[in-house]
């Protein structure tokens, strides 16, 4: 399970920096009373928020579907399609359990079909 582990905090990582990246493309409301110079620290206060937030909830998607991937891969010792659905499954009920049993089924069939694209897109598997 050795390197299934640092694929998983390098799955972690990119999220990190795809929270960065699109919590910095929002813009915040502004407010006509401000300066600019208080909009400007107010814009850069309200962006590292989003960006923070961002980064907890992608980090935390990539660490869950990688996770889940590896145990799947390891429990099963294949490297097939099936592991991405299964892990895909994981990750998008894991996420949206807190809206109840109809989300958490929503996010499995969504995550999974998401996961399904993009390993076929990427062509990882054989």
């Amino acid at each position: 399970m050795g390197f299934c582990w640092h694929g998983n905090w390098a799955e972690a990582g990119l999220g990190l920096f795809m929270g960065l990246f699109l919590g910095a493309l929002e813009n915040p409301i502004m407010q006509e009373e401000m300066t600019g110079r208080q909009q400007f620290i107010y814009q850069a206060k309200q962006m590292g928020r989003r960006s923070w937030s961002s980064c907890k909830a992608f980090a935390l998607m990539g660490l869950v579907l990688s996770a889940s991937e590896c145990v799947v891969e390891k429990a099963r010792a294949k490297h097939d399609i099936t592991n991405t659905v299964i892990a895909g499954c994981v990750t998008g009920g894991a996420i949206s359990a807190r809206g109840g049993p109809k989300a958490a089924c929503a996010g499995c069939a969504g995550f999974a079909t998401f996961s399904v694209l993009i390993e076929k897109f990427l062509e990882r598997h054989d």
